[in-house]
């Protein structure tokens, strides 16, 4: 495969996954909008009553660090620095494994104090949308094993490992974002 055809075919799937980006954030605008209508609740438990900011907080640190390091791992990619793709990538997954511990913990947490997703609509909306966001961190943990895989074993060839490599930053760094809003727009108002 030539230069300018590899290149035309990278533009092509970077396309395709600006546009996959885009339906997510439409459907997580939706989830959103879900969630602040039905936020709070006319009857059983309320945000402030539910929500624990020490679970917050460090998952907070956890997911956003690893947008951080995954920066490692990009500037690795420029002169093919394995030390550091592997540190940035290795590092990236350690947080990310660490916020989905602690999600779980909070769902966990939440459910056996009764605050299950069939309590109201506030918690079922609660649940669908940091839900949703968990799975993208599990589906992210997911790729940066493929591609973790794929380094060691040197199956593909250097520019298509670092072609997938910025798509899985775009991703990320998505995942991120959506982490920030519902920071923003979920816990913030019930935790301050």
């Amino acid at each position: 495969m030539s230069q300018s055809t590899s290149e035309a075919l990278f533009k092509d799937k970077r396309l395709g996954f600006f546009l996959y980006l885009g339906v997510e954030a439409t459907m997580f605008a939706t989830l959103f909008a879900t969630y602040i209508i039905y936020t709070p609740a006319p009857e059983g438990p309320a945000p402030e009553s539910v929500y624990e900011a020490r679970t917050v907080i460090l998952a907070s640190i956890f997911l956003l660090s690893s947008s951080g390091t995954l920066l490692v791992a990009e500037s690795g990619l420029k002169d093919w620095t394995l030390w550091k793709i592997w540190t940035g990538i290795g590092i990236t997954f350690l947080f990310g494994a660490i916020f989905m511990g602690l999600e779980v913990h909070e769902f966990y947490k939440y459910a056996h104090e009764g605050y299950t997703i069939g309590a109201n609509n506030f918690l079922g909306s609660f649940y669908v949308l940091v839900g949703l966001h968990a799975s993208h961190v599990l589906f992210g943990l997911c790729w940066m094993s493929l591609l973790m895989v794929q380094l060691k074993k040197n199956a593909i060839p250097r520019a298509l490992f670092i072609e997938k490599h910025k798509i899985f930053n775009y991703y990320w760094h998505f995942v991120d974002v959506i982490w920030v809003l519902i920071i923003i727009i979920v816990y913030t108002p019930f935790l301050i």
